[in-house]
């Protein structure tokens, strides 16, 4: 019981462990839902359609928010800044991993470098290439994703909004 047949190759391939970049993939993508979902929720308050969320080391959501620039009237809300906000203090952001739907622009990528924040899921680098290549060479984990779902999102509110999106990237 609970032994691979030997002569049943798709049993065999059922059974075998998925290899460790599946698994990230997997999980990136699980967690990616969550920070498409702020984007979503920031979109439909009239605002700039990036989400993000931040896990700790063990899988656990500590923080999650969305971009909030227009909403608030802060320049300083990015969505990167809404989830390190919302999951308020922590010991240590060694080991934890932010999850964005849209490449980290220098703001936010410096918020990364200055707390440790050790991986980041990038959604899309296609409507803007942040600073995610920069963090990758400081040692930051960089998982990039080339959601379609969120390339779809941007380039639409670009089009929608291109006064809107050349302020909040500082053109």
């Amino acid at each position: 019981m609970g032994q691979v047949d030997d002569a049943d190759p798709a049993q065999a391939e059922a059974q075998a462990p998925v290899p460790l970049q599946a698994q990230v993939q997997a999980q990136a993508r699980s967690w990616l839902s969550v920070a498409v979902a702020e984007a979503r929720a920031g979109l439909a308050e009239g605002g700039i359609p990036i989400g993000a969320a931040l896990y700790g080391a063990d899988g656990t959501l500590l923080g999650r928010g969305h971009n909030r620039r227009v909403q608030d009237g802060d320049p300083s809300m990015h969505a990167e800044t809404a989830a390190f906000r919302n999951a308020g203090r922590q010991r240590s952001y060694r080991g934890t991993t932010m999850v964005t739907t849209l490449s980290p622009c220098w703001y936010c990528s410096g918020l990364v470098r200055q707390f440790g924040i050790s991986r980041v899921v990038v959604g899309e680098a296609v409507t803007f290439h942040g600073g995610h290549d920069w963090l990758a060479e400081h040692g930051v984990g960089i998982v990039l994703l080339d959601d379609p779902e969120c390339v779809d999102m941007m380039r639409d509110f670009i089009t929608t909004n291109p006064a809107l999106w050349n302020e909040d990237i500082g053109e």
